[in-house]
């Protein structure tokens, strides 16, 4: 519905005016013929105009006009009638165009709308991200100045004790040089009562090599007497040896001889079992053949004493004599 402004009757004298100098009236045209106005309420009084002029389409002029005035209105009525169509055609191109460039610029604005969804939600985890990460730097962070602080003072722990170490090392090294001096003096003093001491040892020494000599001297005469002894103790347990070689040796082949005995021992002896089980077969059979012929002459006794039983029922006849 057309709002308060513009009126219907002020676009029908636009659209006349349009149409006296020949334009097919348009939105735009009525517009700028009146000056103001909005293109919703010009556009809704300007299709109330087409949709009465194709409602009086075919309605002919009044007759009470002169024949030339009739003649030049049915004209400019088929002027008109021809322009409106011209106008209308380029309207509804306009208007179709106008329809398909507000489509593509709605469809291009849900696209940009999409994107830019897109790209905010994708700018939110990007960002949300990013706070996590400054969140674990930050808490990296924290963590680091707690260790360089608790190291800062570590370092100050080791400083003191550094020092302190120091000054017991310096301690130390003095205490060393007085002890390193004292144990000079002493080495001197010890290497004197050593040097007294080696004079000592040196003359017991000569004393007791002399003594070893004579020892050394009886020991080797003793170890010829043991090494002559050992020879001779040594050849005769080669002798024995050689002799219980020998004994063992024959030892050996009697053994083997017993050995090949007892072997032809145990052949014959496996040949005589052999022979007694043949033996044992042979008797089994013959076993069982007697019993078979003991059965065979049970039955034959049976049958004869049945048929000695059947003879005796049966009468004799006369004996003639």
């Amino acid at each position: 519905m057309a709002r308060t402004g513009v009126q219907y009757e002020d676009v029908q004298r636009a659209i006349g005016t349009l149409l006296q100098r020949g334009d097919a009236p348009s939105v735009q045209k009525v517009r700028e013929i009146l000056g103001t106005g909005s293109f919703t309420t010009i556009s809704d009084h300007l299709r109330e105009w087409r949709i009465q002029r194709e409602q009086n389409r075919d309605a002919p002029p009044p007759q009470a006009l002169p024949e030339t005035l009739q003649t030049l209105t049915q004209e400019l009525w088929a002027r008109a009638q021809e322009i409106a169509a011209e106008g209308l055609a380029h309207y509804r191109e306009e208007a179709d165009r106008r329809v398909e460039e507000a489509r593509e610029e709605a469809m291009s604005a849900t696209r940009q709308a999409e994107d830019a969804r897109q790209r905010e939600s994708a700018l939110a985890d990007h960002l949300a991200q990013v706070q996590a990460r400054l969140e674990e730097r930050g808490a990296q962070l924290a963590r680091a100045e707690a260790e360089r602080d608790a190291m800062a003072s570590q370092e100050a722990q080791w400083q003191e004790r550094i020092t302190k170490l120091k000054e017991q090392l310096h301690q130390l090294q003095e205490r060393n040089e007085r002890q390193a001096a004292d144990h000079q003096q002493a080495l001197r003093e010890l290497e004197k009562q050593h040097q007294s001491q080696l004079d000592q040892e040196e003359q017991r020494h000569e004393a007791a090599e002399s003594r070893l000599m004579a020892l050394l001297d009886a020991a080797r005469q003793e170890r010829q007497a043991a090494d002559k002894q050992h020879t001779r103790r040594e050849s005769q347990w080669e002798k024995r040896v050689v002799e219980r070689d020998q004994e063992l040796q024959a030892l050996r082949q009697r053994l083997t001889e017993e050995e090949r005995k007892r072997q032809e021992q145990a052949r014959e002896l496996q040949h005589h079992q052999d022979r007694v089980q043949d033996l044992q077969r042979e008797q089994a059979k013959l076993e069982d053949a007697l019993t078979e012929k003991t059965r065979t002459a049970e039955r034959l006794h049976e049958q004869l004493e049945q048929a000695e039983a059947r003879l005796a029922k049966v009468p004799l006849p006369p004996f003639v004599y």
